[in-house]
């Protein structure tokens, strides 16, 4: 679609080049949203291609993941073998609602960046424990938890101007088991519901996360000894019954069945707990 408000277009070589940010700015990426439809209150598009960020980096502490990288690359990513949980990361591209021409324009910040309750690479990052490097206009930079960066439906921490620069994915994380479990109301459609759990492989806590089926992450940290029983307790007090997503993929009753239904099925895969 064409942005016929769109005045300028700017092409920075690095993030410091922009240091003002006005109403009508907006960052462009992989421009899948931004160009699905008018946006009117635009006169100005940033585009990040001309920074260069590497995609993908592995190190000893981890993976890192720029904010322009693409789907389709992160999707070929093939981790270290000891990384237990990295298949996690091609199954969380597969819960994405994308054809593969979106896959190879779509990027991870920008998935992210949005802030759907249905966005897959939200899931992938809150589940791994991720780190977001978070750069502002005056040059100052942050690092925040995923679990604590979507505040809502379309809603996040970043300030006007702010720019997700990259994930971190951790070693500590990455050498985990884990367990995914995802509905749908169409084959292909967008999740309704999409929970994963991780545990060190030594056993210890599960991490539940929740996504998907609530307007923002919710992430359960359960001890050793978590029965049927008490998994339902601590879902009830930490997600009200009036704390589920209503919209055209499934209603708060429905999306609470299938939360608890797939919470259920994690801890008995991970932990052998039944009900």
């Amino acid at each position: 679609m064409n942005l016929h408000t769109i005045a300028a277009v700017k092409r920075p070589r690095s993030a410091d080049d922009i240091r003002q940010w006005q109403t009508g700015d907006a960052w462009l990426a992989g421009g899948t949203w931004l160009f699905s439809e008018p946006q009117p209150q635009l006169r100005t598009l940033i585009d990040l291609q001309q920074l260069a960020w590497p995609a993908l980096g592995v190190s000893a502490q981890g993976l890192d993941i720029a904010a322009t990288c693409r789907i389709a690359d992160l999707y070929a990513f093939k981790g270290d073998s000891a990384w237990t949980a990295a298949p996690l990361i091609q199954a969380c591209c597969e819960c994405l609602l994308a054809s593969f021409k979106i896959w190879n324009a779509a990027t991870v910040g920008g998935n992210l960046c949005m802030s759907l309750p249905a966005g897959a690479m939200v899931s992938l990052s809150v589940a791994l424990e991720a780190q977001l490097i978070l750069l502002a206009r005056d040059g100052n930079s942050r690092t925040v938890a995923a679990v604590e960066f979507v505040t809502g439906n379309n809603r996040n921490i970043l300030a006007p101007g702010e720019l997700l620069r990259s994930i971190h994915l951790p070693t500590t994380a990455l050498t985990k088991r884990f367990a995914i479990r995802r509905a749908s109301l169409t084959h292909l459609g967008r999740s309704a519901a999409l929970l994963i759990g991780t545990q060190a492989q030594d056993g210890g806590d599960l991490l539940l996360t929740i996504t998907a089926s609530t307007p923002r992450p919710m992430q359960l940290r359960l001890p050793r000894g978590t029965t049927a029983e008490t998994l339902k307790q601590a879902l009830d007090v930490a997600i009200p019954s009036d704390g589920y997503f209503d919209d055209v993929n499934g209603t708060p009753a429905y999306k609470r069945h299938v939360t608890y239904h797939f919470a259920q099925e994690i801890l008995a895969e991970l932990t052998g707990a039944t009900a």
